[in-house]
C-alpha cells in the first residue's frame, strides 16, 4: 500500500499521482485514459482499460470425446463464469445426440442461446445484458417458486397427488435456470467493474444475493426429492402423523420467508433472529417424531417418513443460512452508516 497527497491544480481541480511502477507496468504515460469507479465506501476503484462494455469473451472448446454428461457441465460452466459466446468444435461432426444435448441444457441457462448449428461447430451466445438484469428480483422470484415448490411437494405426498408432484418436479428446471442467472452475473461482477456498475449494486450486496439464491436452488431440489415420494406407490405415510408433517413443514418456510425478509427486503435483524429461533423449536420437533418412528411396526413406512424429515429439517437449516448472512448483512449496513 501506497499514500499519496492530494493536490490543487489550478484552483479548481484535486489531482493524486499514481505509482510509476504500477503505470509502467499498465502501459499508462501522459494522455493515457483511465476509468475511475467511486464507491458508496469511500473507495475509488481505477481501471486501465477504459471501455469493457463493448468486450465480448469468447471461447472454442474441442469436444469430440466428451460424454453428455461432460458437455451439459462444460455449458454450464462457461455459463457461469460469464462468456458471451462459445462454440463446441467437433472436427468429426457433431452427432445428433449431442446435438439434442446441447439443445437442453441451453434451455436451462437464461440468455444463452444457439446462434449457429454447423456440421463441426456449434456457437452459443449470450442476449441478455446486465442492464437488461435486476440480481435482487430474480432471487426474490426465486424465493417464490421455491416456497411453492416445497409446499406442493408435502401436499403431493400426504394426499397421494401425482399430478402435482409431477409438477413440483417440472418447476425444479426454473428454479435451476434463475439459480443460474444469479450466478453469472455474480461471477461477472467479480472481475468485470463495469458489470457492477450495470447491476447497480454493491459486491457486498451481490454476494448476500447469490448466497441466498444458492441455499434457495438447494431447498428446490429437497422439494423435488420430497415430490418424488408421491409417486412411489409403496412410499406412504401413517395417516396419524400426516398433520404434524405438514405443521413442521410449514414452520420450515417460514424459516425461509422470514428470513429472506431480512435479506431481500431490508425486513430488519429482528426477523433474522426470529427464523434461528424457530429453525432450533422445529429442530426440536423433527427430533421427538424420529424417536417415534423407532416404534413404528411397518419399518418401510418409517424409513420413508425419516427421509421427509430429514429434507424438511435440511429446507429450515439453509433458511437458517439466509438467516444468518440477514444479520450480517445488517451489520454491514450499520458499518456503512456509522
Amino acid at each position: 500500500m501506497e499514500t499519496r497527497k492530494v493536490q490543487l491544480s489550478g484552483g479548481t481541480t484535486y489531482t493524486v499521482s499514481l505509482p510509476k511502477s504500477w503505470a509502467r507496468e499498465h502501459g499508462i504515460e501522459a494522455g493515457s485514459t483511465l476509468t475511475l469507479y467511486p464507491n458508496g465506501d469511500g473507495s475509488l476503484l481505477i481501471e486501465t482499460r477504459t471501455d469493457r462494455s463493448t468486450e465480448t469473451q469468447t471461447a472454442t472448446v474441442d469436444i469430440p470425446t466428451d460424454s453428455d454428461y461432460a458437455v451439459r457441465q462444460r455449458i454450464r460452466a462457461f455459463h457461469a463464469v460469464g462468456f458471451d459466446e462459445l462454440t463446441l468444435f467437433d472436427k468429426t461432426a457433431h452427432p445428433a445426440e449431442r446435438r439434442e444435448t446441447i439443445e437442453e441444457t441451453v434451455r436451462g441457462l437464461s440468455g444463452f442461446e444457439m446462434l449457429e448449428a454447423g456440421e463441426t461447430r456449434i456457437r452459443l451466445t449470450n442476449l441478455i445484458d446486465a442492464d437488461n438484469v435486476d440480481v435482487r428480483k430474480s432471487a426474490l422470484r426465486l424465493r417464490l417458486v421455491i416456497l411453492g415448490m416445497h409446499r406442493d411437494a408435502v401436499t403431493a405426498v400426504l394426499d397421494s397427488n401425482e399430478t402435482l408432484a409431477r409438477r413440483v418436479i417440472d418447476r425444479e428446471s426454473e428454479a435451476d435456470k434463475l439459480f443460474a442467472m444469479v450466478t453469472r452475473h455474480f461471477r461477472r461482477a467479480l472481475t468485470d467493474l463495469h458489470e457492477v456498475e450495470k447491476l447497480e449494486a454493491s459486491r457486498d450486496e451481490l454476494f448476500e444475493y447469490y448466497y441466498v439464491s444458492r441455499q434457495f436452488e438447494r431447498i428446490a431440489d429437497h422439494a423435488e426429492k420430497i415430490a418424488r415420494f408421491a409417486l412411489d406407490p409403496d412410499a406412504t405415510v401413517p395417516a396419524h402423523i400426516e398433520g404434524d408433517i405438514e405443521t413442521l413443514a410449514s414452520r420450515s418456510r417460514r424459516v425461509i420467508d422470514t428470513a429472506a425478509d431480512v435479506v431481500l427486503a431490508d425486513a430488519g435483524v429482528e426477523g433474522a433472529l426470529n427464523a434461528l429461533t424457530t429453525r432450533d423449536e422445529l429442530r426440536t420437533g423433527i427430533g421427538e417424531l424420529d424417536e417415534q418412528l423407532y416404534e413404528h411396526e411397518n419399518t418401510a413406512e418409517a424409513y420413508i417418513v425419516g427421509l421427509i424429515l430429514d429434507s424438511i429439517r435440511r429446507t429450515a437449516e439453509y433458511g437458517a443460512n439466509v438467516a444468518e448472512i440477514g444479520v450480517e448483512q445488517v451489520a454491514r449496513n450499520a458499518a456503512d452508516t456509522g
